[in-house]
């Protein structure tokens, strides 16, 4: 979930990228803006209305893993438990390794570079610019996560270079 700012306008967007390497080497996935302080339960049903129609449409049926931070409003074990989804396991307090947090960063500097000025305007271009997030830089990011999770353990949890 990010928050993307612009012109006085805030949008939140709950971004979700299956977590196989052929997933998400393949491009992003789907954008769903939401409305309102995000919780426990809104999350549910943000997974509950999206992940499992998504892995469909995909046809992945329940082959991947899905990958969330251990943020408290992801309090979803209790629902991925009762869909029999394979969730990889991600230690509290852990340095946030997830490729996405590149992407969102991309997709910032992309809205920022356009400078729209209205709600409408901001949600149009953060739809379009999502779409327009290369495939390579998908699997570049997917491609250096071996060295990631070794650069994060070397460095006992501290800064890297990622």
């Amino acid at each position: 979930m990010r928050q993307i700012k612009m012109g006085g306008a805030n949008l939140f967007f709950f971004a979700r990228k299956l977590e196989s390497d052929w997933i998400i080497a393949a491009g992003t996935e789907t954008l769903v803006r939401t409305e309102g302080k995000m919780n426990g339960e809104k999350y549910r049903e943000i997974l509950d209305e999206n992940l499992l129609q998504n892995a469909q449409d995909l046809r992945l049926g329940r082959r991947f893993t899905f990958q969330q931070d251990n943020n408290p409003k992801h309090t979803t074990q209790r629902w991925l438990w009762d869909k029999f989804l394979n969730v990889l396991e991600w230690p509290s307090q852990s340095p946030d390794l997830n490729p996405i947090e590149h992407l969102w960063r991309d997709l910032k500097t992309a809205v920022h570079r356009l400078s729209p000025s209205k709600q409408t305007e901001l949600e149009r271009i953060c739809r379009v610019e999502w779409k327009k997030l290369p495939r390579y830089r998908c699997a570049k990011l997917v491609a250096s996560y071996p060295g990631r999770l070794k650069a994060s353990i070397a460095a006992k949890g501290a800064s890297t270079k990622y």
